[in-house]
């Protein structure tokens, strides 16, 4: 499947690096394209928060902003938000900012609004995610709200086409009006809805067929069955499969722990999956290993002290080309900077060299 954007095409399935804050930890863009990434992922809560959506909308957008020319996609908060103990109304959700406490307010509207002034290329609506071990009552309600949210977030972006619409048949009258009309044509998003339904059969069915009926650019699944646990991912898929379009992406949220994850999620029939690990595992010292049971090593360990081997000799990462495990032990152990960006570079590469492997099968 190839997914059309404005910033290019991206070929699926596909791995997406997590650049939270419009940065994947310790990484350029020519580091990204390196390990052949195709699309990052950016987060709608922290970008909203700091520097705020019309501040990276006055520096251009998104793309300029980071100096990212490929697509990018924007979660819209949603899941980042039950973190915080929100309240949780029909309106939206209110919940207190990690960065200072500040009492902040998101709805459809605002989450929706705030990723196009962000520009990303894929942009997710608001959704009311459900925790593991959540009851059928909660499971439910929560999935209700996403529906009811769901059509308020296609309202709001609708608005905001039929927008663009009209600043492009418009006479301008001046040249920065006219720059500033062909830029929001330029810029326009592809909405994703979210199932949700939990680790129920009969809601994720329900959720499905929702969601499917309102034929958008793309479906995700999130929810209990996010990431956490890529065999429970799998089922619920199963569970799905027969409902959902073949030519729409799908996109499993928050999958990618291990490499194996991704063999599992594509064979179950993902297009798209995300996961903030590969990197954060990277700083913590675990390395990608196909070779190891576990999947990865621990290069802090002493054993490593004097291996002149690559992390992974089946790699054909710049890490693994140009440095042994010796040398990223000692970077670890002296807490030098530039493990974090060998590391990672390293972790990217595995999941993203798995996912055009199982591809190709």
């Amino acid at each position: 499947m190839v997914i059309s954007t404005p910033h290019g095409n991206i070929t699926a399935p596909v791995f997406m690096p997590v650049g939270t804050a419009a940065s994947v930890k310790s990484l350029s863009s020519e580091d990204l394209e390196s390990v052949g990434a195709q699309i990052i992922l950016a987060n709608n809560y922290h970008l909203y928060l700091r520097p705020g959506p019309q501040n990276i909308k006055k520096l251009g957008g998104i793309h300029t902003f980071m100096n990212w020319p490929h697509p990018i996609l924007t979660d819209s908060g949603g899941f980042q938000i039950m973190s915080l103990t929100p309240r949780i109304t029909d309106k939206g959700a209110y919940f207190k900012s990690h960065l200072d406490g500040s009492l902040q307010f998101l709805s459809p509207e605002t989450t929706t609004l705030s990723q196009i002034d962000i520009g990303a290329n894929i942009i997710m609506a608001f959704d009311h995610p459900i925790p593991a071990g959540a009851s059928h009552a909660y499971a439910k309600e929560a999935m209700l709200r996403t529906h009811a949210w769901l059509l308020r977030c296609i309202k709001t972006w609708k608005d905001a086409d039929l927008d663009r619409k009209f600043a492009r048949s418009r006479t301008p009258l001046a040249g920065v009006e006219h720059e500033f009309s062909q830029d929001r044509v330029r810029n326009k998003q592809a909405l994703f809805g979210i199932i949700q339904g939990g680790q129920y059969p009969d809601l994720l069915k329900e959720s499905t067929k929702f969601i499917v009926d309102q034929d958008l650019p793309g479906i995700a699944i999130g929810g209990a069955v996010i990431g956490s646990n890529p065999s429970q991912t799998s089922q619920a898929l199963a569970i799905i499969r027969d409902l959902l379009p073949k030519n729409k992406p799908l996109y499993t949220m928050g999958v990618g722990v291990k490499p194996s994850d991704i063999v599992s999620v594509i064979r179950a029939g993902a297009d798209m999956f995300d996961c903030v690990a590969p990197t954060r595992l990277a700083r913590c010292g675990l390395l990608y290993n196909r070779q190891s049971k576990t999947e990865r090593l621990d290069i802090s360990k002493s054993q490593f002290k004097l291996d002149k081997n690559p992390i992974d000799d089946t790699c054909d990462c710049s890490t693994c080309r140009d440095y042994s495990r010796s040398y990223l032990h000692h970077l670890f152990k002296s807490h030098e900077l530039l493990y974090y960006r060998l590391a990672s570079i390293h972790n990217l590469r595995v999941m993203i060299r798995t996912t055009s492997l199982v591809q190709s099968l």
